[in-house]
């Protein structure tokens, strides 16, 4: 009983998801380790976000402003979808609540209720991913975009920086002000080797890491195609 609350609780309404093949860079931890005051400089060391990199590159910034314009109806589609499964829902889920409290339904008939919440809400998920899936598939062609571009970028950073080792920020306590940062020595960098990227992925395109499972399972079916007994 617990658990079915615990869901139905949640089931407040449906969240416009930005639904995208790869998640939205600009959302991950970007920001560098806290500083610390004093200390020795240990000659060779860098520290670098690449995620903050990326969603503070140009390419990345334009992409985003210039994404809003380019899908403008996905959004509007999925905005106008999502307020009315929240119309749809936000009554079944009072109902619940309403009846779950007056403690006169049967646990059963109660576990109904929230089932077909439930299914209401993954079905809605479902379609606002269906709506937005062009806008995801542009943020990860963009994404990529920038990603091939990034590691000569890095490479570039740290060889006029003497930097030998590059860490995360994840990866350390403290730094010492800003004597470790490459942050801006890479974004420097990308910016210049990809200064902007398409918005529209090419028809039929798909993201690498589909495009590399796809590689991995023909190269798996190929030896044993090779191996299979032939008919006599």
């Amino acid at each position: 009983m617990s658990t079915m609350t615990k869901t139905v609780a949640l089931a407040a309404g449906l969240a416009l998801a930005t639904v995208a093949a790869q998640p939205a860079l600009a959302q991950k931890k970007g920001a560098a380790a806290p500083a610390a005051t004093g200390g020795t400089i240990v000659q060779g060391l860098g520290v670098a976000s690449f995620d903050a990199v990326i969603a503070n590159s140009n390419a990345y910034k334009a992409a985003e402003t210039q994404r809003q314009t380019t899908y403008k109806a996905q959004y509007d589609q999925a905005q106008a979808r999502n307020t009315a499964l929240n119309a749809q829902i936000k009554p079944l889920v009072d109902k619940f609540n309403a009846d779950r409290q007056g403690g006169k339904v049967a646990d059963a008939q109660l576990q109904q209720q929230a089932g077909a919440i439930q299914q209401l809400q993954e079905n809605g998920k479902a379609e606002l991913q269906r709506i937005l899936q062009p806008v995801g598939l542009s943020q990860a062609y963009v994404n990529e975009q920038i990603e091939d571009k990034l590691n000569d970028a890095v490479k570039a950073a740290m060889s006029k920086k003497n930097v030998s080792i590059l860490i995360s920020p994840d990866a350390i306590l403290a730094v010492n002000g800003g004597a470790y940062n490459l942050n801006q020595d890479i974004l420097t960098e990308l910016n210049t080797a990809l200064p902007s990227a398409q918005l529209v992925p090419p028809a039929g395109w798909e993201p690498r890491q589909i495009r590399e499972q796809r590689a991995q399972a023909a190269g798996q079916q190929a030896p044993a195609a090779a191996t299979a007994p032939t008919g006599r």
